[in-house]
């Protein structure tokens, strides 16, 4: 009977350490579950700040690279108007050249040609000057805000 009853506790300490040990594997599997969804919660959380920091930095650079190449371009476009107005000076310089030499009647269409050429110049910066204004009027705005 004595050995009924050793066997019976030793079976039953085996049965309750197999228990034990399958409670503790389920619990550990549990455990490395929520362990997961954690990590993988923190690195949907770190994609998206890194998204919006990736965002920031792209809209920083844009607005840096923007004065830079509107510089560039304005660069480009007073290069061109130099060449222009000097082209232009070469060109009155021979028409007074043959000015010189022509008849009256020839003088006459000249200067009436000047005349409404100068007077389109005229019209032209007006219409210049009033955007010019306005942008002026825009950027004042803008600071203020």
């Amino acid at each position: 009977m004595k050995v009924h009853t050793i066997a019976a506790a030793v079976g039953a300490a085996l049965i309750f350490g197999a228990g034990w040990a399958v409670n503790g594997w389920r619990l550990g599997q549990n455990i490395a579950q929520i362990q997961l969804a954690h990590t993988e919660e923190l690195a949907a959380r770190d994609a998206g700040t890194f998204a919006v920091a990736q965002a920031i930095d792209t809209n920083y650079q844009e607005a840096l690279n923007a004065p830079i190449q509107e510089q560039a371009r304005l660069a480009g476009a007073a290069a061109v108007a130099t060449r222009n107005a000097g082209r232009l000076r070469d060109q009155l310089s021979e028409a007074d050249k043959r000015i010189a030499t022509a008849s009256a009647a020839a003088v006459r269409d000249y200067a009436t040609t000047a005349n409404k050429l100068l007077g389109q110049c005229s019209d032209r910066y007006t219409e210049l000057a009033a955007r010019a204004d306005g942008h002026a009027l825009d950027a004042r705005v803008c600071r203020a805000a």
